[in-house]
């Protein structure tokens, strides 16, 4: 079969086409329909090419992929997946954007409407002229922040560590990456995406009632300031997290079950419930997920092909480019425990 014969070498990488999808388009997946190896994408044939085991208690060494010139040229995609799997099964930020743009360079301006949120379909009568949204560019840049780790390997790990437990490292590096955005982006949700707030897009700050203490009815404040807005997604502190779990409102049969089960909770206004250290002590950060916040990348993580080939896992870079950018700022409102 064609999958036995492809040339492989790290000048796939350079083309700027993931490495994945030129196998592919080599290789195709439709080819193979009916067969055994139907359901396999065009790299893990490849794996199947050179018999190299990425998983189980019988998963080869690392060296494996080392074999041959072509086998190696396996690994940085190896290790793309293996993080990216990491970042998905932990992406908590999925849960707070409400779009996602790639982009091919550092530089990007998001959009805003002329005067804040003016969107409202008001009453035309007849002959009247329509009123109008305006949509341009905001002034400034959505700032992106480069995050990642350098990923360092003995010759002896390279030599005698199985793949299945070094894939669990890479996965903890894609778990890390996701958790520094998230930080980002509530960071952005409470200052707003611009330098000293230049674009006036600073979340509006409320109060608890009493000093250190968090009631139902401010919650129900909170829940009440959104207007155009639906509060569906709360991001809170660990603290505020213990706080919300003692309200008796809360402390209902199903809401018990849903947090045993999950680990998430719902409120009595059907937002959920999101525990993270991103968010600062004694804060709750609300929103409404489908209009709050944007998130830009200048592409997927990406790790450095030429150290991961030539080197053989010495030093390589693991990294990811993102920002986020407010697209409502009414979207958002923050709830802090009033202190004394």
């Amino acid at each position: 079969m064609n999958y036995q014969n492809i040339r492989l070498d790290k000048s796939m990488y350079k083309g700027g086409v993931p490495f994945s999808a030129q196998l592919e388009k080599l290789d195709p997946s439709q080819n193979y329909a009916g067969t055994e190896l139907a359901g396999l994408d065009a790299f893990q044939r490849q794996l199947k090419r050179f018999d190299i085991r990425v998983s189980g208690a019988a998963s080869d060494s690392i060296s494996k992929f080392f074999s041959t010139g072509d086998s190696a040229a396996l690994f940085p995609e190896y290790v793309q997946r293996a993080v990216m799997q990491g970042a998905d099964e932990s992406a908590v930020i999925n849960s707070v954007i409400a779009s996602k743009t790639i982009i091919n360079s550092l530089d990007y301006r998001t959009i805003a409407t002329d005067t804040g949120h003016d969107v409202e379909a008001a009453v035309v009568a007849e002959g009247a002229v329509i009123p109008q949204t305006v949509i341009k560019l905001k002034d400034n840049l959505v700032r992106l922040t480069k995050r990642g780790r350098m990923l360092v390997a003995s010759y002896e790990a390279i030599k005698f560590q199985r793949i299945d437990l070094f894939t669990v490292t890479l996965k903890q590096i894609g778990a890390y990456i996701t958790r520094a955005q998230l930080k980002d982006a509530v960071d952005v949700l409470i200052n707003g995406d611009s330098p000293n707030d230049a674009n006036g897009n600073k979340a509006e700050v409320l109060a608890t009632q009493n000093t250190g203490t968090l009631t139902y009815d401010d919650l129900l404040n909170l829940w009440s300031k959104f207007e155009d807005f639906r509060m569906n997604t709360m991001i809170v502190s660990p603290d505020m997290m213990q706080k919300l779990l003692t309200l008796s409102e809360l402390c209902d049969p199903m809401a018990g079950l849903n947090f045993s089960g999950s680990g998430m909770i719902g409120t009595p206004f059907g937002a959920s419930v999101i525990k993270s250290t991103a968010v600062p002590e004694g804060t709750i950060v609300a929103l409404d997920k489908n209009f709050a916040l944007e998130m830009v990348t200048a592409g997927d993580i990406t790790v450095d092909y030429d150290k991961l080939i030539d080197s053989q896992l010495e030093r390589a870079a693991v990294t990811s480019t993102s920002g986020f950018a407010k697209i409502f700022p009414e979207a958002t409102k923050v709830l802090r425990l009033k202190t004394a």
